[in-house]
C-alpha cells in the first residue's frame, strides 16, 4: 500500500527517496489517531526513525508549510548511544529538509561548547543521548518549556545502560502537555511503568512476530576448535565476500587483537570498541560507509542503531550473552528488504548454549563445518568469471594497449596474468577443520563421555519460566552448592527444571521452567520439616544485583532481635547480682568531672594523673604519692689506652682475611693508587 499522507513536505521527502510504501510500523504509527502517545515495539531495521518522524509532523507543524525560528526546541528525540544519535539526526535532517527545521545533535565526545552556540541559535528538533542532555539542561542551555513532543529511541536499551535516572530528569523539565512516544524493541517490566508513568492514555502498537527471527536473515552455526576460531573468521569472510561485514567481539582486547590479526591478512578494517573517542568512532564508520574499510570488528557498542549500508555478513567471534544480544547483533544485516547473513563461530564447550539460544529465539540454523580453502578458490573462480569488470565495456586507449599485448604474447598468458593479479589482491584462506567431535555429538545425541544430551531449558534468558523465592539469604550463608538440592527435595524436581538462582542479603530469588511448575506447586502444598518458605515472586529487576559471599551485608537494623550476640555467661560463674533499690538518705554517687575540666585541675597541673604528662624537674613540686626528687650522679669509668694488638673485653679476635688486591703501604692501609712505570 502507498504511504499515508502525513504532511505535504514530507510526502514529497519521501517520494525523492524512493519510498514506494511503508513497513508494518511505518503504516501502524501513521495509521493511529493523530497526537496520541505512542508505546511501540518493533524489530531492528523496521524503519522506526522515519515512523516517529512522519507522526511528528502534525504535532509540531500543524496545517503550515514550515517551522517558525525557533528560540527553543519543540521536538527532543533521546536515544542511547552516540552513533544512534547521530544516524537519527541524518534521517531528520533529509526527512524535514522542505519544513526549513534546524536539527541540533547533543553527544558525549563532542565539543559542549559548539554545541551550546547552536541550541543558543535556536533549533527546532533536538537529538541527543541522556547524559549530554541532562548536562545542558543543568547550565540552562537547553530549554524544555516550549516542547511538543518526546521520543524514545531504544528504551530498553536506555534502561539497560542505566539511564534510567537520566531520563526521569529530562522528562520532568518537559511539560505535561506535550506528546510522548516510545520506541522499544521489546516491552518489559521496566518499560511498561515508565509508559505508565510519563504517558498519558499511549496506543500499544506491536509490530513484532513472537519468538519470530528475522525472515531476511540466513543463520549459520559454524563448528570450530577454540584454538582455531580466527581461522575460521578469516574463511567465513572469504567464502561470502560481502561488500561490509561486521565482526562481534565481547572485549575490547579481542576488537584490537582481530583487528590487527586481520589487517595483517591484507583485509580493510577497522576497529569500534567504546573506548574510543568520538571522532575516531566516525572515523571508522565513515570509512565503512564509504567503502575504504569493508570489515568492522566491533563489541557490543555497535550492536544498537548503526544502519552501514551494503552490509550483508556478521560474525559472532563470540557467542552473545543472550538471545536479545543475538538479535540485535544479527539484525544489523537484513534490512529495508535486503538478504543478509549471521554467522555463529561455535566451540564445543558453547555448542549446548547456542543450541538453547537458537531454540528460544526460534531460529533455524545451518549447522556446518569452517569453509575450506578448496571451496574458498572455486568462489574465487565464480566470482572471477562474474565480475563487473570483465563485463565492462573498455575505452579506445586500453583496446588499443590489449592489440599490443596480443601481438607480443599469447591470449592464454594474458588471461593467466589477469587471473594471477586477480588472486594477489585477495587475502589467503586458512587450513581450517570442522570439529568432529562436536559433529558426532550432534549426530548421535551423547557427548564424549557418551551421556545422552538432555531436553533444551532456557535458564533466564526469554523462555518459559517462572519465579520463586525461599527465605534464605546471606545472612544465613545461602550458597547454590547447598540451595539447589534443597528446591529440588522440596519440589520434587531436579536440577535441569531449576534456572537462574539470584541470593540477596534475606531471600533468594530463582527459577522453574514452566513444564515443571505445576508439579512444584503440588510439592510445596505440602507441609516440610525443614523450616523453608517457598513463595512466588517477580523477576529481579535490572539494577537489583544479587550479593556474593564475600559482600558485606548492609548492616541495617530492623529489630532488637538484630544486636549482635552476645557470649553467655559460663557455667559455675557466680550468677548476676539483682537490681535493689538505693537506701533512704544515701547520697547518689559523685559524677565524674568532664575530661575538659579534669585536665584543668590542679592535679594535672602538678603533675598528678588525669591530665596532660609534664615531665619533672629537679627544682619542681614533688606530686602527690611521688618520692622526693634524688640528684644521683653518673659515675663514669675513665678512659684507658688499649695496648696494641689487644682486643677489647668480650670482643673476638679479628680472623678474617685480607680482600682480594690488598696491598699494604705505609700505615698498614691498602694501595689504591697506580704504579709508576
Amino acid at each position: 500500500m502507498p504511504f499515508p499522507a502525513s504532511h505535504p513536505a514530507l510526502d514529497r521527502a519521501l517520494s525523492d527517496r524512493g519510498y514506494a510504501e511503508p513497513t508494518p510500523v511505518q503504516g501502524a504509527v501513521l495509521e493511529a489517531e493523530a497526537g496520541r502517545d505512542l508505546l511501540v515495539s518493533a524489530q531492528t531495521g523496521s524503519g522506526k526513525t522515519v515512523a516517529f518522524g512522519l507522526a511528528l509532523a502534525p504535532t509540531l507543524l500543524g496545517e503550515a508549510e514550515r517551522f517558525e525560528d525557533n528560540a527553543s526546541p519543540v521536538a527532543l528525540v533521546i536515544a542511547p548511544t552516540r552513533e544512534l544519535a547521530l544516524q537519527v539526526s541524518k534521517e531528520l535532517e533529509w526527512l524535514y529538509a522542505r519544513t526549513g527545521a534546524r536539527i541540533a545533535t547533543c553527544v558525549g565526545g563532542m565539543d559542549p561548547r559548539a554545541e551550546r552556540r547552536v541550541l543558543e541559535r535556536g533549533a527546532a528538533i533536538v537529538v541527543g543521548t541522556p547524559g549530554r542532555l541532562k548536562d545542558h539542561i543543568e547550565r540552562d542551555a537547553l530549554d524544555l518549556s516550549q516542547l511538543k513532543a518526546v521520543v524514545l529511541d531504544e528504551a530498553d536499551e536506555m534502561l539497560d545502560m542505566g539511564f534510567s535516572e537520566d531520563l526521569t530528569f529530562i522528562l520532568d523539565q518537559a511539560p505535561r502537555e506535550r506528546r510522548t512516544l516510545l520506541f522499544s524493541a521489546t516491552i518489559a517490566r521496566d518499560i511498561a511503568e515508565l509508559a505508565k508513568t510519563y504517558q498519558r492514555d499511549a496506543l500499544r502498537i506491536d509490530t513484532t512476530s513472537k519468538n519470530v527471527a528475522h525472515g531476511d536473515i540466513e543463520y549459520r552455526a559454524i563448528r570450530v576448535a577454540p584454538h582455531e576460531v580466527e581461522h575460521g573468521v578469516v574463511n567465513v569472510l572469504r567464502y561470502f565476500e560481502s561488500p561490509g561485514a561486521l565482526v562481534f567481539a565481547n572485549t575490547r582486547e579481542r576488537v584490537k587483537h582481530l583487528t590487527a590479526s586481520l589487517r595483517e591478512r591484507g583485509f580493510s578494517v577497522v576497529g569500534l570498541s567504546g573506548e574510543l573517542t568520538q571522532s575516531l568512532r566516525s572515523e571508522a564508520l565513515q570509512a565503512l560507509r564509504d567503502g575504504h574499510a569493508r570489515v568492522c570488528v566491533a563489541t557490543d557498542v555497535a550492536a544498537r542503531g548503526l544502519d552501514l549500508p551494503d552490509l550483508g555478513l556478521v560474525i559472532h567471534a563470540e557467542i552473545p550473552v543472550n538471545k536479545a544480544t543475538l538479535l540485535h547483533r544479527s539484525g544489523r544485516t537484513g534490512r529495508a528488504g535486503k538478504k543478509g547473513t549471521s554467522v555463529l563461530m561455535v566451540t564445543h564447550t558453547r555448542r549446548r548454549k547456542v543450541e538453547l539460544m537458537l531454540q528460544s529465539a526460534s531460529i533455524k540454523a545451518e549447522w556446518s563445518g569452517p569453509p575450506s580453502a578448496d571451496a574458498i578458490r572455486a568462489k574465487d573462480q565464480e566470482r572471477m568469471l562474474t565480475d563487473p569488470v570483465l563485463m565492462a565495456p573498455a575505452d579506445e586507449e586500453a583496446l588499443a594497449l590489449g592489440r599490443q599485448l596480443l601481438e607480443r604474447t599469447s591470449p592464454e598468458h594474458v588471461a593467466a596474468a589477469l587471473i594471477r593479479l586477480y588472486r594477489e589482491k585477495l587475502p589467503p584462506p586458512e587450513d581450517v577443520q570442522d570439529d568432529e567431535r562436536m559433529a558426532r555429538a550432534q549426530a548421535t545425541g551423547r557427548n564424549e563421555r557418551g551421556q545422552t544430551d538432555g531436553p533444551l531449558t532456557d535458564f533466564a534468558r526469554g523462555g518459559e519460566m517462572s519465579w520463586f523465592r525461599v527465605n534464605i539469604g546471606r545472612d544465613k550463608n545461602a550458597d547454590p552448592k547447598w540451595l539447589l538440592p534443597l528446591i529440588c527435595r522440596l519440589g520434587h524436581v531436579t536440577k535441569r527444571d531449576v534456572g537462574s538462582i539470584k541470593i540477596f542479603e534475606r531471600e533468594t530469588k530463582f527459577e522453574i521452567t514452566r513444564d515443571a511448575e505445576a508439579k512444584f506447586r503440588a510439592a510445596l502444598a505440602q507441609p516440610n520439616d525443614e523450616g523453608v518458605t517457598i513463595q512466588d515472586a517477580v523477576a529481579p529487576a535490572p539494577g537489583e544485583k544479587s550479593l556474593r559471599k564475600w559482600d558485606k551485608p548492609s548492616g541495617e537494623r530492623v529489630g532488637r532481635e538484630e544486636r549482635p550476640f552476645r557470649k553467655a555467661r559460663s557455667e559455675g560463674a557466680a550468677p548476676k547480682k539483682p537490681w535493689t533499690p538505693r537506701p533512704e538518705g544515701e547520697a547518689p554517687p559523685r559524677p565524674r568531672p568532664p575530661r575538659a575540666e579534669r585536665a584543668a585541675s590542679p592535679a594535672s597541673e602538678a603533675g598528678g594523673g588525669g591530665g596532660k604528662w609534664v615531665k619533672r624537674t629537679k627544682d619542681g613540686p614533688t606530686p602527690p604519692g611521688k618520692k622526693p626528687w634524688v640528684d644521683k650522679p653518673r659515675a663514669k669509668k675513665p678512659w684507658t689506652p688499649r695496648a696494641e694488638g689487644a682486643s677489647a673485653a668480650g670482643d673476638r679476635p679479628w680472623t678474617g682475611k685480607p680482600k682480594p688486591g690488598f696491598k699494604a703501604g705505609a700505615g698498614g692501609k691498602p694501595f689504591k693508587g697506580k704504579p709508576r712505570s
